[in-house]
């Protein structure tokens, strides 16, 4: 029996890596091999193999729309993370039969496509649709709200869609917190606020940096929401990669593009493990 288990542990680990081979470690690198070629009107990729992708990035128009991608990105990150953290603070805290109910609620929006959500918000945030016309009926506003076609309506689709993906990690979070340590402080004369600073943000700080991160990658990728909500004035880098494979046909550069935003995401990605390790070798001490 144990030998048929280990066979099957054996099996199944073999499986995953080589999935993760196949279709994660070999494209990557045949991408980055493609961001080393060289390119021209007639040939997709070719030799010699060049930097000039990267210097490329150089330009000030690729350096714009990494900015802008940064600041939107970062902006909506931060809303979500002020909206949902207070939101699956208290979820964490309720009876068991209304959290189930919630957290349904949270889950709900998984079952539908994004691209069908994001239609819809079209229909939402266009000049005669729901919030202009319940603006203008309610006697607030005396024109339509010009929302379709900007940076605004972009974010609102974008936390819109990703404020999910902070809910949930903050939850699990939240919810292994013990209470023990904020009765503690509690007695020792702590107020909310220095309970809240000294004690609960601490230990949820891998919960925000993990969904801080679920959130800030998508963002600066989606590229489908800039295009619907944002129309020809939103340009992120999902946008860019989008247009530099698909519409210039220069994918030496599209992937040049995809690689350093890879190397962003490893980044990130090393700072969570960090902070991480950290805390379970203080929790150890």
């Amino acid at each position: 029996m144990k030998h048929h288990d280990r066979g099957l542990k054996h099996f199944s680990l073999s499986v995953i890596w080589l999935w993760l081979i196949v279709f994660a470690l070999l494209p990557f690198c045949l991408v980055t091999l493609a961001s080393f070629a060289s390119h021209d009107d007639t040939h997709l990729l070719k030799l010699p193999l060049t930097l000039a992708n990267y210097w490329q990035l150089n330009n000030a128009i690729y350096v714009k729309i990494f900015k802008q991608s940064f600041y939107i990105a970062g902006t909506c990150t931060l809303i979500c993370l002020l909206l949902g953290y207070p939101f699956a603070y208290a979820i964490a805290r309720m009876k068991h039969r209304f959290k189930g109910l919630l957290i349904l609620f949270i889950i709900i929006p998984f079952w539908t496509s994004s691209l069908i959500r994001t239609y819809s918000m079209i229909t939402m945030l266009k000049p005669k649709g729901i919030i202009s016309s319940a603006l203008m009926w309610s006697g607030i506003i005396s024109k339509p709200l010009p929302l379709l076609f900007t940076d605004t309506a972009v974010m609102i689709g974008l936390v819109y869609n990703l404020l999910p993906f902070m809910v949930l990690p903050l939850l699990t979070n939240i919810e292994r917190l013990d209470n023990r340590l904020i009765d503690a402080a509690r007695d020792l004369g702590a107020n909310r606020i220095t309970t809240f600073r000294k004690i609960i943000l601490p230990l949820t700080m891998p919960g925000i940096l993990s969904g801080c991160i679920l959130v800030f990658l998508p963002a600066m990728t989606i590229f489908y929401i800039p295009d619907l909500l944002g129309g020809s004035k939103s340009i992120l880098l999902g946008n860019l990669i989008q247009n530099q494979f698909l519409i210039a046909q220069n994918w030496p550069l599209g992937s040049a593009i995809s690689v350093v935003f890879t190397l962003l995401l490893a980044i990130l990605l090393l700072i969570y493990w960090r902070s991480t390790r950290d805390k379970e070798n203080r929790d150890l001490l």
